[in-house]
């Protein structure tokens, strides 16, 4: 039996001087049910990533980071979605 992976993404960018509220705020985020797999990253332009991993097909109704709350982005969030292969 092949268990599919995929991954989901997360990406937001802070507003200015709201860089440690969005890392904080991303980082108690829960997820139910939770995933296999969940590491934040930080980037240069204060950016922070979350990719959780799931034992899931790539179409899986799966729960995902929410907005931030208003004030704490300086735009949209991305979000991705890959299939491990």
């Amino acid at each position: 039996m092949t268990t599919t992976t995929t991954a989901l993404m997360w990406e937001a960018k802070a507003a200015p001087g709201r860089a440690d509220d969005l890392l904080a705020w991303a980082r108690t985020r829960p997820l139910a049910p939770e995933p296999v797999r969940r590491e934040t990253f930080t980037a240069p332009g204060d950016r922070v990533l979350v990719i959780t991993w799931w034992h899931a097909a790539y179409d899986a109704d799966l729960p995902e980071i929410p907005d931030p709350p208003p004030g704490t982005t300086a735009r949209p969030v991305h979000r991705w979605r890959f299939q491990q292969v």
